[in-house]
């Protein structure tokens, strides 16, 4: 790796040393920064579906620096969402991207009493999107019920937690049955997947896939295969299935195979030649899944993936300096532009940036896990 990743996390922790006080100050949950500030969630308040990578990060900075000021941080902010979970308003499936990385985080690393009732109950809200068909529902709109996505493999890491916590085998077992799904309906023969799959919710039956964040139907965003990829590999440290570790380097294969020489990751691997559209969040999410599967495995390619995407976004994408209060720029939500950011900074992406980083230097609390 051309960077060295020690320095690195250093620079980004005296980053957010200065940058996340303003976060503080303001009594916000950070979704991106732009323009020397930080904003708020386009949608749903502190109900949308990312809230949970603030204090995510906050831990992740704290397990590199030991500095108090990120463990505050995190509670300060888990204590929105789960005012959020009380309420009960917009929480769908991404419950465990919400709460593994807040509450979670908080009961692993402190062993609070608190923070562990809270990561079951958000644990018992997404076993109770299961529908007995063979789903996990994503979302909550009517005309949606039968949909399910492959992001949903990184939320099913707080399912096997509940179960490892209660010692009742409900939880991982909702969660293999989703991932043996997402097996069967979402993963194609050339190693890509397909984002949103609708079931008649009803009978269970596939109807078909559903355009999602890439580029056309059929095409195959570059997101989305990260979550499978890093998912399926949580999946497999979970439960030692091989399965699950086949699906997980079936996706890594096709990922690899389409990083850009520059070391960035296209928004869509089916984009028209020429069109320019950067989504740093999949190679950083990409980059965390090719180093564990680089563990398990022992292959190096992996690891050179995953510092292929490092140098890339450290090289060109990312800022050290006080031009906007987060790191890693070029994010983008969707392709086709859908009001939550295009070519920016988005806060999961300084997420999954750092953990990248501290799985390297041996500073990773294995959040997910």
């Amino acid at each position: 790796m051309r960077n060295q990743p020690a320095l690195i996390a250093e620079k980004i922790a005296a980053k957010f040393q200065r940058t996340a006080k303003l976060a503080a100050d303001a009594g916000i949950l950070p979704y991106k920064s732009a323009a020397g500030e930080w904003i708020t969630s386009p949608f749903d308040g502190n109900s949308w579906w990312t809230g949970g990578f603030w204090p995510g990060l906050m831990w992740q900075l704290y397990s590199f620096t030991h500095d108090d000021f990120f463990r505050q941080e995190a509670l300060r902010t888990e204590k929105l969402l789960t005012d959020e979970l009380r309420t009960f308003r917009f929480l769908n499936h991404d419950v465990g991207f919400m709460y593994l990385l807040s509450c979670g985080a908080h009961h692993k690393l402190t062993g609070d009493a608190q923070a562990a009732q809270d990561t079951l109950h958000a644990a018992n809200l997404l076993m109770g999107r299961y529908n007995p068909v063979g789903y996990i529902r994503a979302w909550n709109e009517k005309e949606k019920m039968g949909y399910a996505i492959i992001d949903c493999m990184m939320n099913l890491s707080i399912l096997f937690r509940a179960s490892r916590m209660t010692e009742d085998p409900r939880f991982a077992k909702v969660a293999q049955l989703h991932a043996d799904m997402t097996i069967r309906e979402f993963l194609r023969p050339n190693g890509s997947s397909a984002h949103i799959v609708a079931f008649d919710p009803e009978t269970g039956k596939r109807i078909g896939e559903v355009a999602g964040q890439g580029y056309c139907l059929g095409s195959s965003w570059s997101r989305g295969q990260a979550w499978g990829l890093y998912g399926f590999t949580l999946a497999y440290l979970n439960t030692r299935e091989e399965r699950y570790l086949n699906a997980a380097k079936g996706l890594a294969d096709y990922f690899a195979a389409h990083i850009r020489p520059d070391g960035l990751t296209d928004s869509d691997f089916c984009q028209p030649e020429g069109e320019e559209r950067i989504d740093n969040l999949a190679g950083a999410i990409a980059a965390c899944g090719f180093i564990e599967l680089s563990r398990i495995t022992g292959r190096a390619d992996y690891l050179t993936a995953a510092e292929s995407l490092l140098d890339g976004m450290l090289d060109h994408c990312c800022d050290l300096g006080d031009g906007i209060c987060g790191i890693l720029t070029h994010c983008t939500a969707s392709y086709h532009d859908d009001g939550a950011g295009r070519h920016t900074n988005i806060i999961y992406g300084d997420y999954f940036l750092m953990e990248a980083l501290n799985k390297l230097t041996g500073n990773d609390p294995m959040l997910w896990i």
